[in-house]
């Protein structure tokens, strides 16, 4: 390692700083060589890839722009590098901070008995709080029909053997410091087919068996005497 010689991105000399910004701003980053004795090249990384600069922008001070910064600039470390001697390095990493954003299916429709699962996918720094709502309140979860199940970007509400009852307007709502977002999701629960199936073929089957009956009832009446 140099002696002496340290790094510093906007005069500021910690190491792996987090940077809080927004999405649309730009972020001006200065990496500054403290100490040195001689003219010393610097290199910038943008996470494990390389960022190209200027051949009049690698001496002593280099400087990157980040225009304009984007949800997918969220967590990435930006490094400073001196050329000769990589061990002395410093790094900022990007906390963009966003309102949730969420997107899902709006329509699903299944019939009766079935399993079903609305997905919410949410997007957000910080971390939204969720909920599920249906019809406006808040969805009574029954231990042995309905599930839960929730990481950073989903959350979903799944129901085993839909009823006629489930039909309705489910909501996910996100809620964090920057703000609040809801999605509506439309269930729509129709009748079992091959339950109606069943029933009118069992219903049918009873009709010409009655009717059978009935005709050769009548045929035994009217036929005449046997002699």
């Amino acid at each position: 390692p140099s002696p002496g010689v340290e790094l510093a991105i906007n005069n500021n000399s910690d190491n792996n700083r987090v940077l809080p910004t927004k999405p649309g701003h730009e972020e001006s980053l200065w990496c500054t060589v403290l100490n040195n004795s001689k003219e010393e090249e610097l290199s910038w990384y943008r996470g494990g890839g390389t960022v190209n600069v200027k051949d009049g922008n690698k001496i002593n001070t280099s400087n990157i722009c980040i225009s304009p910064v984007s949800e997918t600039d969220n967590g990435i470390s930006f490094t400073c590098k001196l050329v000769r001697d990589q061990s002395i390095q410093i790094s900022v990493i990007l906390d963009v901070q966003y309102p949730p954003v969420i997107t899902g299916e709006d329509l699903l429709t299944t019939e009766e008995r079935n399993d079903v699962t609305l997905t919410c996918n949410v997007n957000s720094n910080p971390q939204a709080k969720m909920a599920w709502y249906k019809d406006n309140s808040s969805v009574t979860l029954e231990k042995d029909r309905h599930q839960i199940y929730q990481t950073r970007t989903v959350f979903q509400l799944s129901i085993k053997k839909v009823q006629k009852s489930d039909n309705g307007t489910y909501s996910c709502e996100a809620t964090s410091d920057l703000g609040v977002e809801r999605k509506e999701f439309h269930l729509i629960v129709e009748g079992n087919t091959n339950e109606c199936a069943s029933k009118c073929t069992s219903a049918l089957f009873t009709c010409l068996v009655n009717n059978y009956n009935a005709t050769a009832a009548l045929h035994a009446f009217l036929a005449p005497p046997v002699i």
